[in-house]
């Protein structure tokens, strides 16, 4: 309650500042103010976001019907974004505030059992050239999917290639820069170096450190908008773009069963620890507005199965395995779009216990303002070996200022 009432108030003095200045109000999804100090040596966009879901699901039944109807419906996330700079426009800055439960859920002793709210909190400073130094809480560079805003998304949400095996916030410092080959060949290099047990936890390094290197290439230069890292072409790109891309992540000594993310695997003498592999290849293409996304994903640990110092099993377990996820759709001049989505999850059964998955999804989209403004609904069948096949209907309106 005390974190949630000094956001209130954080907002209400920018308000208050803001009535003592010159502003223009920006037009809808730009932002609720745009702030310029008076010497132009800061600058700060305040925006909000909210999603609104509805979803049922059905278990097929042994006589080939649906039962066992369940419905749900929540505010999926509500957010509060701040960016802009800071003395100069080479030093930017990002804070994103998560109100939703889901958003401040999962604290735990080492975020001193306060809620997870902080989602961003990153300084961007241009150094030098095409280099650019993050400090702070923020995405790791992982896959496609996951980096795409949750607002920008194709379909409702994210796929299970991504509830599997991603790579999440975390706190620390990421390298950035980009080259060009050619006048359009563009090349884009990533690398963090992070805490590595995800964001929040306020009680220092718990195992050891994560180290993520993505190389990005765009060998028909940048697409429009970034459209790389949003879903569906609603710039109806008029000339092919196509982003060719991988990660690979090493989580030193992680303590956590999905790299820096999942529960914390304990044993006899503390926190079970264990070396963590993630790899992602991945791709994008857009064209006159047809998408498609593919992404691969593998993940390997040097111990998966948690241990006591007497080699005794604790019953924790890494999320070992490799997935697939593909998706394509098509957006028509009247922004109704058309998707369709397919992921296959290969646990490694052998020492998860896990089966294969997959999961066809069909969803259709109304974006009446770009993504600032969008209905979205999907009905998507899972598919698990040896277990009770589910269908899951979902409808979400998101809004964005």
């Amino acid at each position: 309650m005390r974190n949630i009432l000094l956001t209130l108030a954080f907002i209400l003095t920018i308000f208050s500042t803001a009535i003592s200045q010159e502003t223009n109000a920006p037009i809808f999804g730009k932002g609720i103010l745009n702030l310029v100090g008076k010497d132009s040596t800061w600058s700060m966009k305040f925006g909000a976001r909210m999603q609104f879901l509805g979803s049922a699901d059905w278990e097929k039944g042994p006589e080939g019907g649906w039962i066992n109807p369940e419905s749900n419906m929540l505010i999926r996330r509500a957010r509060l974004k701040f960016d802009g700079f800071a003395f100069s426009p080479k030093l930017k800055y990002k804070i994103e505030l998560g109100l939703s439960n889901r958003d401040m859920a999962g604290q735990s002793e080492f975020t001193r059992n306060a809620p997870r709210m902080i989602l961003d909190a990153v300084i961007m400073w241009n150094f030098a050239g095409n280099f650019v130094l993050w400090a702070g809480q923020t995405k790791l560079p992982g896959n496609i999917e996951r980096v795409i805003s949750s607002g920008n998304l194709q379909l409702v949400d994210r796929s299970l290639l991504n509830a599997a095996y991603n790579i999440d916030r975390d706190i620390g410092l990421q390298l950035r820069h980009h080259f060009n080959l050619s006048d359009k060949f563009l090349v884009r290099e990533k690398f963090a170096f992070s805490q590595g047990e995800g964001r929040n936890v306020v009680l220092g390094n718990l195992g050891g450190h994560q180290y993520t290197g993505r190389l990005e290439l765009l060998p028909f230069g940048k697409f429009k908008n970034k459209g790389d890292y949003s879903g569906s072409d609603l710039e109806r790109e008029e000339k092919p773009k196509l982003m060719l891309s991988g990660t690979y992540d090493i989580n030193s000594n992680a303590v956590r069963t999905r790299s820096n993310l999942g529960n914390f695997m304990y044993n006899d003498v503390g926190l079970y620890e264990t070396t963590i592999n993630t790899l992602f290849i991945d791709a994008m293409f857009k064209y006159r507005g047809f998408s498609f996304m593919g992404e691969y994903a593998n993940r390997t640990a040097k111990d998966a199965i948690a241990k006591n110092s007497d080699g005794t099993e604790t019953g924790d377990i890494v999320n070992v395995g490799n997935g697939l996820n593909l998706a394509a759709g098509y957006v028509f001049k009247s922004n109704w779009a058309l998707a369709f989505r397919f992921s296959d999850i290969n646990p490694d059964v052998g020492i998860t216990g896990t089966n294969k998955s997959d999961q066809y999804t069909f969803g259709i989209s109304k974006f009446i303002v770009g993504h600032k403004l969008k209905v979205q609904t999907d009905v998507s069948f899972l598919d698990i070996i040896g277990e009770t096949d589910v269908l899951l209907y979902r409808l979400q309106v998101d809004l964005h200022f």
